[in-house]
């Protein structure tokens, strides 16, 4: 397992976005890109210098995120420049070495229509379309577990997998984003068995939270700092561990460097207990 974060501190040069990190113990990182929609991208010359400082610092990059494109629009407009701007990030994926492009499918004017079958063939042409404009062989093309479209399940994303059918696509791994009943809260080790057997060898990146839920008679799940919460992290490291010993496990989502810092110190004391390499 090799673990990483965002952080406050600003940089202008690989040699200090490798410092930075390296003063956070991080073997794992963010790209040190990220490019709103409309955003200008990096030379080509860029992204190898700061693919090379990560090689040489043994520092993997995790993930090119892809915010904010919505592969499901209405607007076809919209649609086509999230398509073309992802088949730009995923060329620049792949020129950093990492290991994959992130992004979820997209939002709907009205959720309900969200888990159509129409939505579900829209999502898998839309994938084929970006990997077949790249053919990326280092990185892959991921959408992230998210309970409100599509791949919001293990059987979804293994439909999705097959429905795809290219080796550029893989998975991207969200424990807090799919225990979203009280029972998986509490039980999330049966739900961490289940994704790593069926999806295991797709699995590119994960990101790191932890949730809590309210009381009440309707259920609320709340998002919190990883070790304040519910989820069981002994069994995610442990079996991200066996999966891959480089599987980027990435916290997001914190409000300070205070708060990155208490919760890598939590995960890399499970992952001591767990004997994690």
């Amino acid at each position: 397992m090799r673990l990483g974060g965002f952080f406050d501190e600003q940089f202008h040069s690989p040699e200090a976005w490798v410092a930075i990190l390296q003063s956070k113990g991080y073997r794992a990182a963010y790209a040190p890109y990220r490019i709103p929609t409309g955003g200008r991208f990096p030379s080509d010359g860029d992204l190898l210098a700061y693919r090379r400082a990560a090689q040489d610092a043994d520092i993997v990059i995790a993930e090119v995120g892809a915010w904010g494109r919505n592969y499901v629009a209405e607007d076809e407009d919209e649609r086509g420049r999230a398509i073309e701007e992802s088949i730009q990030l995923l060329q620049m994926a792949e020129a950093l070495g990492a290991r994959c492009l992130v992004n979820s499918a997209g939002w709907r004017r009205d959720p309900a229509e969200a888990f159509a079958p129409a939505i579900f063939d829209l999502i898998v042409r839309t994938i084929q379309t970006i990997l077949d404009a790249v053919n990326p062989t280092e990185t892959r093309f991921t959408l992230e577990l998210v309970p409100d479209i599509f791949p919001y399940s293990c059987d979804s994303y293994r439909a999705l997998l097959e429905a795809v059918d290219r080796p550029g696509f893989g998975v991207h791994f969200d424990l807090a984003n799919i225990a979203v009943t009280p029972y998986l809260c509490y039980h999330s080790a049966e739900l961490i068995e289940v994704y790593v057997a069926e999806l295991g060898p797709f699995i590119r990146s994960c990101h790191a939270k932890d949730v809590v839920v309210s009381k009440g008679m309707v259920v609320h799940i709340d998002e919190v700092r990883p070790g304040l919460g519910r989820l069981d992290y002994h069994a995610l490291i442990g079996a991200l561990d066996r999966l891959d010993q480089d599987m980027p496990l990435m916290l997001e989502h914190l409000p300070s460097n205070e708060e990155y810092r208490l919760a890598a110190e939590h995960l890399r004391s499970v992952a001591a207990e767990v004997n994690a390499r």
